[in-house]
């Protein structure tokens, strides 16, 4: 009962209590009024691995905000060869606010859980609320900055610094009960080594022979050939040459 008396008179959505993006995401910008008009709004997705969220100039008519999951964002060739120009952990929203139509193509590397709402209402909610448009704001821009460093690792690392750089993205993104400063962590890889490969711009056997190399070193553990874990993460930011990246 104490609880239930709680959910109304802080007028936040049941829902809503729970949800990471409302926690760390962009609706923690939403006071519980903007929050609750917004809520009814909502539809839940629960999305299978390899289904395609969007494609490349299709017409957005809805944005989400990711719960659970790894997004994979690739953009297309005219003849038809792609690149993975990105990944999207939760809580992080996706879509680009006021686009007509998507630039990118997104689609699920994991299963993805998804809590989406209708383009007029995010832009609606962006006119009524500022502190929602900027937090919207400081993700693209903090996605921007992430996109820049992730340049350099494609750039200029190594292959074993870019396979290194490339696990601990995913340790500080995938593994929800990591703490900063964490000294070990546990994951399962979103991507196959086929993606690996194309998100780092090398081969399949080149990150085949870098996991390999980490592993022979005592820096990782790989059990059934995608659960990881990393049980020294100062050993592993040490491998990635200079500061660790943490990719798009």
């Amino acid at each position: 009962m104490t609880v239930r008396q709680d959910i109304r008179s802080s007028g936040i959505p049941a829902l809503c209590l729970s949800c990471e993006a409302r926690h760390h995401g962009v609706c923690g910008a939403l006071d519980p009024d903007h929050l609750a008009r917004l809520a009814k709004t909502s539809s839940r997705h629960k999305i299978d691995p390899g289904v395609e969220l969007i494609g490349d100039a299709e017409t957005v008519d809805s944005y989400s905000n990711l719960l659970s999951g790894v997004v994979k964002l690739t953009k297309s060739l005219s003849d038809g060869r792609q690149q993975i120009v990105g990944l999207q952990f939760a809580p992080d929203f996706l879509g680009r606010p006021f686009r007509v139509k998507s630039t990118i193509n997104a689609e699920a590397a994991t299963a993805v859980s998804l809590c989406s709402f209708p383009r007029a209402a995010i832009e609606r909610t962006m006119k009524e609320s500022p502190e929602f448009e900027h937090r919207l704001l400081k993700q693209t821009l903090y996605e921007l900055d992430e996109a820049r460093e992730w340049m350099v690792t494609l750039g200029r690392k190594t292959a074993p610094e870019k396979v290194a750089s490339f696990l601990l993205m995913i340790a500080r993104n995938i593994d929800s009960s990591l703490e900063p400063g964490a000294r070990s962590a546990c994951f399962e890889l979103p991507l196959t080594r086929a993606d690996i490969s194309d998100f780092l711009g090398t081969t399949n056997e080149t990150v085949s022979r870098q996991l390999t190399r980490l592993r022979m070193d005592g820096v990782i553990r790989i059990e059934n050939n995608r659960h990881v874990t990393v049980d020294s993460m100062s050993r592993l930011e040490q491998r990635c040459g200079g500061r660790g990246a943490t990719a798009p």
